[in-house]
């Protein structure tokens, strides 16, 4: 399948591994690019520059396919000084940057000077414009439905992503609520040139999560995520369990952020991560868990996304013409 994608950044098939902060590891993006897509590796996952250094060449010396590096930034409580983290993944010879949260504009020209792609995930067609002005390649637009930060204006993708495509000349890729080969062919047919996952990545095999939790994720429906953080205008979509609960009830009768803090911590989420234990802490998760209904390989999720589709755009929609 060729789409503006495929051919910009030299993928097989208009998928991507969206970046994860602890879950994008050099071997699942390695395992996603090594399988046609474009695996994402998460540059703030590795807590020293010299571990990111390190997590670059793994990834480089477990696939020859493109791969990505994420950099999210102004989201993380600690101080980074994102300027070291740009200057290694500039000297590192990668090709093509995800970045999210804030604006990339002060690296941009960094970005370029390099050959990098800057594939920007966005929230609102209007961040989208800003991006496109400043000079990104790639626009990863969010919808409501997306685990993590949906951002507050609570647009669907149905609605988000041919917005997105109409207002824009660069390519966009459709993000949140995409789980499966549905969710591709429709973005395709709502003007999209591809797809980027996360959700769906983290319940496959090579995903370094544990796996209590990804069969959390399976056994899952629609329904069973919490908005959270709204009230301090970060809303985020994480695993409906007794911490968003309790988080949402601290909001509710006003309390300020400190005193959910030691609820979502992070030690906490590594807790849940690592254990199984979904009740432990906070676990980002999009709508579209209640589409995931197993845990496969990279390489299976890729090859059955990509037959299926064309099941449906040659097989199913032919047969839907008449005449």
């Amino acid at each position: 399948m060729k789409t503006r994608i495929t051919e910009m950044l030299g993928i097989e098939t208009p998928i991507i591994c969206g970046g994860m902060m602890r879950v994008g590891t050099a071997e699942l993006a390695a395992a996603a690019s090594n399988a046609g897509a474009l695996g994402v590796m998460t540059a703030l996952t590795q807590p020293t520059l010299e571990g990111l250094e390190a997590e670059i060449e793994k990834c480089r010396s477990l696939t020859d396919k493109p791969f990505a590096v994420n950099l999210t930034v102004g989201v993380v409580a600690t101080e980074i000084n994102y300027d070291d983290y740009v200057d290694v993944i500039c000297r590192s010879g990668v090709k093509i940057v995800e970045t999210a949260g804030r604006s990339p504009e002060p690296f941009m020209d960094a970005f370029k000077a390099h050959g990098i792609k800057v594939i920007h995930k966005c929230v609102a067609v209007r961040h989208a414009l800003k991006s496109e002005r400043i000079g990104v390649d790639v626009v990863s637009i969010d919808g409501f439905e997306c685990a993590g930060h949906p951002g507050e204006a609570d647009v669907g993708g149905l609605v988000l992503f041919p917005a997105a495509a109409q207002a824009l000349k660069i390519p966009v890729v459709a993000s949140g609520g995409i789980a499966d080969a549905r969710g591709l062919v429709a973005a395709l047919a709502l003007g999209a040139e591809g797809i980027n996952m996360g959700s769906r990545f983290m319940v496959t095999q090579e995903a370094p999560i544990h796996e209590g939790i990804k069969q959390k994720i399976v056994e899952m429906d629609e329904t069973q995520t919490r908005l959270i953080f709204r009230s301090y205008r970060n809303t985020a979509r994480v695993y409906k369990n007794s911490i968003a609960d309790k988080v949402a009830e601290i909001e509710a009768a006003g309390g300020d952020f400190g005193q959910v803090h030691h609820l979502v911590s992070g030690q906490n989420q590594e807790k849940a991560w690592s254990t199984g234990d979904i009740e432990a802490g906070m676990v980002t998760v999009g709508m579209c868990g209640g589409l995931i209904n197993d845990i496969p390989t990279c390489k299976e999720l890729i090859h059955n996304i990509m037959s299926e589709a064309d099941q449906i755009i040659n097989d199913r929609f032919a047969s839907m013409m008449t005449g």
